[in-house]
């Protein structure tokens, strides 16, 4: 079938559509729009037989719909209608929400309906990110493949809604989500958390105007509400009106330029010189990295908001592998947390009063947290992607001498759409992996792949499904069945004579060498427009013209069996 997606942007629900419904053998062209003229264009120049749209927040004009059947995912249930559907489940604390496929008509989200989906919500208030990415996202998919599943069958009708039935709710706006710090814990909470990864709430801390977003609930003493009571791993300690909240990023409003500040960890944002507290006074939810030993297995846990990596946090890193490869284990497992790694922390570089040098310092500090990775030879390491990886973030991946994904996961491990050539010693892992004809189109092509399309290129070692709990749980029995018996110990031994096989062949550092020379053209002399990519990316304003993804269909690649 002739499909067309619609998106206002190649988020990731666009680009896990895209890749499935060109492995059922569709023909696929995907078209970033940003008004109806655009709209009109895309369908007129792709003439498809369906248009999905997965992730649009422009309305669908009449000369399109009336023409095209075009079909709406829409973020809630039946019934739901408006563009914040999300972020009013989450401030209203809804038990259940769900996602519908809804064929778009006159009647905004009033439209036939193809297919629905119900899950319960969460008890703890979600991030409206985590929400979107796991349980509307799924649902999402599962309504694709139902969608275009109907629309082969010409015996298919779509059900038409009762009339007058649902609930519009309006767009949200800041005066809806606005609180005190007075108020109660839990209800600022809900505030920020539906307002978090876009816009963030306006407040104020420490005097400076603020969006604020990565909250948790936390214990402070006595004070007055909205005043920092202490710092950590960060963030903030913000008194309320019966407790704490940790903050862990904001974003400067500037009165003279609202929205083009970037979105910092919060002590960064703030500036402000309070007391630093010990790591162990931060709830768990904000320690960026944990180490926790397992009978022979070692394991580090690192989650990173957004899995942006500053120069500062990639050391910390660096130090958790090199502690963890210390110990007396046969396996060390390095596992991501909802996003494993995006690379570099793009945000912290724009910030600082010398963004080249600070890119700079940044590049070097994952490459070293990479080198320790690949220099590990006394375990057998193994790399767990419970989430999506990025760019630069792939590349500490890689660098495992196994690597578990979870089905599902994507990978993009390209750099050149932000105007750089890349380290994390790519050009080693990649092709020691893929091959160089791979390594190659991967890095040029800038396209994204699936987990069970990048274990067909040799990327991935083992696929498995389930949720991130019961992913976990997978990979430590993986992890144990290695360190059982010798097994380990005898795979070490090979990996050990393999690197150094491959350093009498080539240095290693000769890799970081080429590469770094690349990068500080990049960085120094911005021959590839890295500065302007950067502030387009953390903006959300377009540097040029809206970019175009990928627009051919690929061979459908095989899955490979799960393991756990």
């Amino acid at each position: 079938m002739k499909i067309l997606l619609l998106c206002s942007a190649f988020n990731g629900l666009s680009q896990r559509a895209w890749l499935a419904l060109r492995d059922r053998g569709h023909r696929v062209s995907v078209r970033i729009v940003r008004d109806s003229r655009e709209i009109a264009e895309a369908a007129a120049a792709a003439d498809p037989e369906l248009i999905l749209c997965p992730f649009l927040r422009q309305r669908v004009p009449d000369e399109v719909w009336r023409r095209h059947r075009t079909i709406i995912i829409h973020p809630g249930p039946e019934g739901d209608r408006g563009p914040s559907a999300l972020d009013w489940a989450i401030m209203d604390a809804e038990p259940t929400w769900g996602v519908t496929a809804l064929q778009a008509t006159g009647d905004l989200d009033g439209g036939p309906v193809w297919g629905t989906r119900v899950f319960r919500m969460p008890s703890d208030p979600p991030r409206k990110s985590t929400l979107y990415n796991t349980q509307v996202s799924d649902a999402a998919m599962s309504l694709i493949g139902e969608v275009v599943t109907k629309a082969g069958d010409p015996a298919f009708a779509p059900r038409r809604q009762s009339a007058g039935a649902g609930v519009e709710r309006p767009l949200v706006r800041q005066a809806d989500r606005a609180f005190s710090w007075d108020e109660p814990t839990a209800r600022i909470l809900r505030r920020i958390r539906a307002a978090d990864g876009r816009p963030g709430v306006h407040t104020e801390l420490a005097g400076v105007p603020v969006a604020v977003f990565d909250a948790h609930p936390g214990e402070a003493g006595p004070g007055e509400p909205g005043t920092i009571a202490a710092r950590g791993q960060g963030a903030v300690l913000v008194r309320t009106g019966d407790g704490a909240l940790w903050i862990g990023q904001a974003r400067r409003l500037a009165p003279d330029a609202p929205g083009t500040t970037v979105k910092l960890p919060a002590v960064l944002a703030l500036g402000e010189s309070v007391p630093e507290v010990p790591v162990a006074a931060v709830p768990p939810s904000l320690r960026e990295i944990r180490y926790r030993r397992l009978g022979r297995v070692g394991w580090v846990q690192f989650a990173f908001h957004n899995g942006a990596m500053s120069t500062r946090q990639c050391r910390r890193l660096a130090a958790a592998v090199r502690h963890a490869a210390a110990q007396d284990t046969s396996v060390l497992v390095l596992a991501g947390g909802e996003v494993f790694s995006n690379g570099i922390h793009l945000g912290v570089i724009d910030a600082h009063p010398n963004p080249a040098a600070e890119a700079w310092r940044n590049i070097t500090a994952i490459d070293d947290l990479c080198r320790e990775i690949i220099d590990c030879t006394g375990q057998l390491v193994v790399s767990a992607l419970a989430g999506d990886a990025g760019a630069g973030g792939v590349m500490p991946a890689l660098g495992a001498d196994e690597v578990i994904a979870r089905d599902g996961v994507l990978l993009n491990p390209h750099y050149r759409k932000m105007g750089l050539y890349g380290s994390e010693y790519w050009t080693y892992v990649l092709p020691r992996r893929a091959g160089q004809e791979q390594a190659h189109r991967l890095t040029t092509d800038c396209e994204p792949i699936t987990a069970a399309g990048a274990a067909e290129l040799g990327l991935v070692d083992h696929l498995t499904g389930g949720d991130r709990a019961e992913f976990a749980a997978a990979v430590l029995d993986h992890a144990t069945e290695l360190a059982a018996g010798g097994r380990a110990d005898a795979l070490v031994r090979r990996k050990q004579a393999a690197r150094e096989a491959d350093e009498q062949r080539r240095p290693l550092e000769t890799y970081r060498v080429r590469e770094l020379a690349e990068m500080s053209q990049d960085i120094f002399d911005d021959r590839h427009g890295f500065a302007g990519a950067r502030r387009a990316f953390l903006t959300g304003r377009a540097a040029g013209p809206a970019p175009e993804p990928p627009l051919l269909p690929s061979p459908r690649l095989p899955r490979m069996t799960s393991v756990g």
